[in-house]
């Protein structure tokens, strides 16, 4: 999904996660779903965001809004993927912002990521997210990794 443009998977996973989460009593809450963004460069080379059609099925199947814009990455970073545990810590939350107004305040957002593995880049994102007046962030990964 992530690097051979099967975005098809996305799909998939988003509507057989949606059959789950719509029983977690907290889901009933969320008023946006939004991606873990990639910066401009790397979407341009990517062509893609892997996460982007999971999130779309999520918010069909869930008739939840999508929101791709209001979370955003300010600066171009080397891939997470070959870096080990201790130096995805040096995420610096300088990398993400938001773009918003009044009508995002009082939201409960869904942060979606394709993997987590420390944390640290939703963290930062969440941290952003949570720059919006009286915002909730909840997480969802389509995977996690044990290390």
């Amino acid at each position: 999904m992530k690097y051979k443009n099967h975005q098809e998977v996305g799909s998939l996973l988003g509507k057989w996660y949606a059959k789950n989460l719509e029983t977690v009593r907290q889901i009933q809450t969320i008023t946006e779903i939004i991606p873990v963004p990639l910066h401009k460069k790397r979407l341009e080379e990517r062509g893609y965001n892997q996460v982007t059609t999971f999130c779309e099925a999520l918010s069909k199947e869930l008739k939840i809004t999508y929101n791709p814009n209001l979370l955003y990455r300010s600066r171009y970073s080397k891939t997470q993927t070959k870096k080990d545990k201790e130096n995805r810590k040096d995420i610096s939350n300088a990398l993400f912002d938001v773009n918003f107004n009044e009508n995002d305040y009082n939201k409960h957002f869904l942060l979606v990521d394709d993997v987590m593995t420390s944390g640290a880049t939703l963290e930062a994102c969440a941290k952003a997210l949570l720059k919006i007046p009286n915002s909730k962030v909840s997480i969802v990964t389509i995977a996690y990794t044990l290390s």
